[in-house]
C-alpha cells in the first residue's frame, strides 16, 4: 500500500505562498497607505493565512486566530475534550451555540442534496482509516453494517437548539466538512467588529474574501488544479465571496494498484464515482459552499447541475470531469479567466 499526498504542512506552505501571490496580484499596483497585517498558523490540520487592511487589522488578525484555534479545539472529532468528540461518545447531548449552528447547516445541506452531503458518515470514514491515515479497504460486509448508522435525518436539535439526539445506535458525526467554511464566516464577522472592511482567509482549500482589495479592485483567487505543482485551472475574480474547492486528489491511498479517496458517498460507503475531478463553489455563504463543494462531487456532473440551477441565486460553481473538461456556472462569466478552453452552463 502506497499513502500519498498526505497534505503536509511544508508542502501547503509553499502551495499557500504561492497560492498568495495570485491571491493579492494588483495590490501594490497602487499605493493605498493601508496599514495591513497578516498572520499564518497551523490549525484544522491545514496551513491557513489570514491578512486584514485597516487601522485595527492587528487586533482583528489576532482576533480571528484565536476564534479559529477555539473552533478547532470545539469541534475536533480526535481532541477527547471537544464537544463533539463528547457527543459521539455519549451520542448526543447539550451543544454550544456554534455547534448547533454547524449542526443546522449541516442538517439544510443533507435534506436539500438528498443526503449526498451527511456528517454522520464518520464511522466509514474510520472505518476506511482517513481521520487517523491508518488506511485499508473495508469489507463490503462491514461497510454494510456500518451504513446502518448514516442517516443525518437522525441527527435531531431540540427548538431551544441547545441539545442533539442521534436517533441511531453507534451513530458518530464528522463536522469537517463544513467546519472550515463556517470558521471563515466567523473570521468575516469578527473583520467587520473592528472595522476591517478589505481582507482575506485562507483555510487550506478555503478562501474568503471581506469586501474588496485595498486599492479598490477585486480580488483573484486561483482554483488549484489536481495535478498540483503549483498548477491552476483559472483565477476567479470576486469580492465579499467564499471559494471553496473539494476534489478526491486532496487525500487518498493505493491498494493493490487502485486509487482510493476520502470523500465517499454516504450511500454506498466508498469513494464517491462521480466523472468529476474536482468541484469549486462560490458563493457569500462559507458554511454552504464548503457543504455543497463536497455534495456536488458526490453528485456528479449531471444531478449538480439540475441541483445548481433549483439554486442559483446562493451560489456558482466550477466543476472539472476526469476527462478534463471544464464548465463554469452563467453567475462566474466574466469572472472566472483560464488558460484552458472551458463551457458555460446556463439556466
Amino acid at each position: 500500500m502506497r499513502m500519498r499526498r498526505e497534505r503536509k504542512f511544508w508542502f501547503m506552505r509553499l502551495l499557500l505562498m504561492m497560492a498568495a501571490g495570485v491571491f493579492l496580484y494588483g495590490c501594490t499596483g497602487k499605493s493605498t497607505h493601508e496599514a495591513s497585517a497578516s498572520r499564518e498558523f497551523f490549525a484544522m490540520d491545514t496551513v491557513m493565512t489570514v491578512t486584514a487592511y485597516g487601522g485595527r487589522c492587528e487586533e482583528a488578525v489576532e482576533a480571528a486566530e484565536k476564534e479559529v484555534k477555539r473552533l478547532d479545539a470545539l469541534l475536533s472529532t480526535g481532541a477527547e475534550d471537544s464537544e463533539v468528540f463528547r457527543l459521539n461518545r455519549e451520542e448526543g447531548g447539550f451543544v454550544s451555540e456554534d455547534t448547533a449552528a454547524l449542526l443546522e447547516g449541516a442538517e439544510r445541506i443533507c435534506k436539500e442534496t438528498d443526503g449526498a452531503f451527511d456528517i454522520s458518515i464518520y464511522p466509514v470514514m474510520q472505518a476506511w482509516g482517513f481521520p487517523d491515515k491508518e488506511y485499508r479497504v473495508p469489507e463490503p460486509e462491514e461497510l454494510k453494517a456500518l451504513l446502518d448508522r448514516v442517516d443525518g435525518s437522525q441527527i435531531v436539535l431540540d427548538g431551544k437548539r441547545e441539545k442533539v439526539t442521534f436517533g441511531l445506535e453507534g451513530m458518530e458525526i464528522d463536522l469537517g466538512g463544513i467546519a472550515k467554511g463556517y470558521t471563515s464566516n466567523r473570521m468575516m464577522k469578527i473583520f467587520q467588529e473592528y472595522g476591517i472592511e478589505s481582507g482575506i482567509v485562507s483555510l487550506g482549500g478555503n478562501v474568503q474574501v471581506l469586501g474588496r482589495k485595498a486599492n479598490g479592485g477585486n480580488w483573484r483567487v486561483a482554483v488549484r488544479s489536481p495535478k498540483g505543482d503549483g498548477d491552476f485551472l483559472g483565477v476567479l475574480s470576486v469580492n465579499g465571496k467564499a471559494v471553496v474547492t473539494s476534489g478526491g486528489y486532496e487525500r487518498y491511498f493505493e491498494q493493490d494498484g487502485k486509487t482510493y479517496h476520502h470523500i465517499l458517498n454516504p450511500k454506498s460507503g466508498y469513494p464517491a464515482d462521480s466523472g468529476l475531478e474536482s468541484v469549486t463553489v462560490v458563493s457569500e455563504d462559507g458554511t454552504l459552499a464548503d457543504g455543497l463543494s463536497t455534495a456536488l462531487f458526490v453528485m456528479g456532473m449531471e444531478q449538480a447541475v439540475s441541483f445548481w440551477k433549483l439554486h442559483r441565486e446562493e451560489f456558482d460553481a466550477v466543476f472539472l470531469d476526469k476527462e478534463g473538461g471544464l464548465w463554469i456556472t452563467e453567475g462566474l462569466e466574466g469572472a472566472f479567466q483560464s488558460d484552458f478552453s472551458y463551457e458555460i452552463i446556463r439556466k
